[in-house]
């Protein structure tokens, strides 16, 4: 996994406060090990809160914020879970506006947890296959997508590769997945 990414420039995108510290530092390493290079991005600069559940946990310096960046600027988007980080990032215009700008750019996309709650605000799982942590089951059914039981879900039913999963028990076939994914696509 030395070099799978090959400098890959991988967009992580969060909230100033509630992203759960594991589904953020996990994929994080994946990336960085597979020869990625992870940039934090949020809707304020300064340093990031992240969390265990629900008690604070360290902090994360911003690389970027959302009006800083670009689509064009990464090779693939990585967002991390929580309940507050999505439900906080799906109110974010800008935020809101970045994800779709990788799914309208064909750019592959991983989400964990309760991430898919911004990708509902994106207009972007209809007719796409996914999972998440499973209270998000109705809200992704009446976005129009299908949701499935399962510990990853690579989707590519859409206009790019989206790879979902239910959280963090789930690491470890979630970040296989994605760094997968980010590979074949960085090497296309």
């Amino acid at each position: 996994m030395a070099n799978e990414l090959n400098g890959a420039v991988v967009a992580v995108l969060v909230a100033p406060e509630g992203t759960e510290q594991v589904e953020l530092t996990d994929p994080w390493k994946a990336v960085q090990q597979a020869g990625g290079q992870p940039r934090l991005i949020s809707t304020t600069g300064g340093r990031i809160q992240g969390f265990n559940h629900l008690d604070r946990a360290d902090t994360f310096a911003v690389d970027f914020t959302v009006d800083e960046v670009n689509v064009r600027d990464f090779d693939a988007l990585l967002l991390p879970g929580g309940v507050a980080n999505p439900d906080y990032l799906r109110t974010q215009r800008g935020a809101v506006d970045l994800v779709r700008g990788f799914f309208d750019a064909g750019l592959p996309v991983a989400a964990i947890c309760h991430a898919p709650w911004t990708l509902i605000e994106a207009d972007v799982v209809r007719g796409r296959t996914l999972t998440s942590y499973p209270s998000l089951r109705t809200d992704l059914t009446n976005a129009g997508a299908t949701w499935v039981d399962e510990p990853v879900v690579v989707s590519t039913d859409g206009p790019n590769e989206l790879v979902t999963s239910r959280g963090p028990k789930d690491l470890p076939v979630f970040n296989k997945a994605l760094v997968s994914t980010f590979a074949a696509k960085s090497a296309a």
